[in-house]
């Protein structure tokens, strides 16, 4: 495919994308605004809607993030699972990505960027701890990743959670600071905090997804489960995504407004992270010779970061006022926007990749007894 004809296609993908995905990047930042307004002006609504937990995390929050990865994960090709976890190359370097790099990448910026704030410092370098399970497939499907590699390396990433999050907190808060001759923290969280999160905001909509697609092709077929079914629960992920994004600013309006000049001091090593895992993680991608939707899915899945953990774990371990929870909250603040971008960003790179072959909709219509 020539250059002119890979643009052309580019323009015909984007003139069939419905209204609600052509102005995301609009509706993303009225549902940030809007949040913000109603957390600063309406009394006591931070307080009403944190007064339900799932997992430590809002209940609204908590039922937006499901209905927003539900419909994704029903988009999953189960029966094709096999042929991401035989990539090693992908595993091996999403593995290192996100639980050597990462979170190294975080310590470094956050003792960089905040030397004399040592309770942001905490709260980054959870941040930076905390590796993506829910948002990440949105942003991956929005930018036509691969939707089973994205399922393989979450339940990958989210195992490797609940056995390293705990320990490598110990590492970089107290052990790491203490040989270097700085300043020490501790964090005080369970390896059953994180499996029954995982479990909540993974486990739910994976097995929900899983059991729709078997039941649906089993009675309908695939090709009326993916040319039908799917299109009418599509866009239940985004607005799920909106909900989430509105109500998440409306629990923390009132104090990120109240601290501008902190949150700008916080916001600046999130960019550089967001930033710099996402395109070293897309370049490795490149480098290592895998296509495009692959690619994606690997920088997306190491820039991306569990903001509802860190901040839940921020919350229990220093308390809901406290500077290290402040920075959990301006996480999502900083990356919901930032990944939007790195959306089209990605998009417009599809340009360096070998176009893929169109692949028909299989029939796997089984008889019904």
């Amino acid at each position: 495919m020539t250059a002119t004809e890979q643009h052309a296609a580019e323009r015909g993908v984007v003139a069939k994308l419905s209204t609600l995905d052509r102005f995301l990047p609009v509706w993303i930042g009225a549902a940030m605004l809007v949040g913000l307004a109603a957390g600063r002006w309406i009394p006591s609504l931070g307080s009403l809607l944190g007064a339900v937990e799932v997992g430590g995390v809002s209940l609204p929050i908590a039922v937006g993030l499901l209905v927003m990865m539900y419909p994704v994960l029903a988009k999953v090709r189960y029966d094709r699972l096999d042929t991401v976890t035989r990539d090693r190359r992908m595993m091996v370097a999403s593995l290192v990505l996100n639980w050597l790099v990462g979170p190294a990448l975080m310590f470094a910026l956050a003792w960089m960027f905040l030397p004399d704030l040592p309770e942001y410092r905490t709260g980054l370098v959870i941040v930076g701890l905390a590796r993506c399970i829910a948002m990440v497939i949105i942003w991956n499907d929005l930018a036509r990743g691969d939707r089973e590699a994205t399922a393989v390396l979450v339940a990958l990433n989210s195992v490797f959670q609940v056995v390293a999050f705990a320990g490598l907190g110990w590492l970089y808060l107290h052990a790491l600071p203490g040989w270097l001759g700085l300043p020490q923290a501790e964090l005080d969280v369970s390896a059953w905090e994180i499996a029954r999160a995982v479990l909540v905001f993974l486990g739910i909509p994976l097995v929900a997804g899983y059991l729709t697609r078997r039941l649906g092709e089993r009675t309908r077929g695939r090709d009326w489960y993916e040319r039908r079914f799917l299109p009418r629960i599509g866009p239940a992920a985004l607005y799920g995504l909106l909900f989430t994004i509105v109500v998440l600013f409306a629990l923390q309006g009132e104090q990120i407004v109240a601290q501008p000049w902190d949150v700008a001091r916080i916001a600046l090593p999130l960019l550089a992270y967001f930033g710099l895992m996402w395109a070293g993680s897309f370049a490795l991608g490149k480098a290592l010779g895998m296509g495009y939707a692959r690619t994606t899915t690997l920088a997306f899945t190491a820039a991306g970061n569990n903001f509802e953990l860190a901040i839940a774990v921020a919350v229990a371990t220093f308390g809901v006022a406290s500077g290290q929870a402040l920075a959990g909250v301006v996480g999502p603040l900083i990356e919901v926007p930032v990944l939007v971008a790195l959306v089209y960003a990605a998009l417009a790179a599809r340009r360096f990749f070998p176009a893929p072959a169109a692949e028909p909709v299989e029939e796997t219509r089984v008889p019904r007894s």
